[in-house]
């Protein structure tokens, strides 16, 4: 029994491990192969994508979500209006640089599908996807940056709080008292 059993167990474990897949098989098929369609949809309408959570977790609050608790936080219509324009703003520049970053990781896919590529290549890609991926970021870190100079210091705790963010209480230092 056991001169059997050996070797069908040695055989059903190699069937197994031939079978295994890779965590990306299927998307093979993607026409995007570099990007998952959620991170494509982000891109072209202008979403965070987390570019910003550095500012979000450090006091610094979004526009999007400043208008998303616009009453809880009390905005005076001028902060209101400032705010809405500046999240149209994030939002237009985001796009724009999520359409050209996908515009570049196509290239880069292109380029590895038809055998095109080269270390030079391959490195000035990089370097220019590196370009707009910082740039797509600084649009966002900065909407966050100028959303600071909007509020109060009361407004600011206020957001972390709703957020649901530890330390809310932090004391802003060298943020003024009032925008309004």
């Amino acid at each position: 029994m056991r001169k059997v059993f050996l070797p069908m167990l040695a055989l059903c474990l190699g069937m197994s491990l031939a079978n295994a897949q890779s965590p990306y098989a299927g998307e093979e098929f993607r026409s995007l192969k570099s990007l998952s369609p959620k991170e494509v949809e982000s891109l072209r309408s202008g979403q965070g994508m987390g570019f910003a959570k550095l500012a979000e977790l450090n006091h610094y609050p979004g526009p999007k979500h400043v208008l998303e608790l616009a009453d809880k936080l009390d905005l005076s219509p001028s902060q209101l209006a400032e705010t809405e324009a500046l999240f149209e703003e994030m939002r237009l520049g985001a796009i724009a640089l999520g359409e050209k970053l996908l515009a570049a990781e196509l290239g880069l896919d292109i380029d590895f599908q038809q055998e095109s590529i080269s270390p030079e290549s391959l490195q000035s890609a990089l370097l220019a996807i590196g370009q707009i991926r910082a740039q797509l970021r600084y649009v966002h870190l900065e909407a966050h940056l100028r959303q600071r100079s909007l509020l109060s210091a009361e407004q600011i705790a206020m957001y972390d709080e709703l957020r649901g963010y530890r330390g809310a209480a932090h004391d802003h230092k060298g943020h003024s008292e009032s925008h309004m």
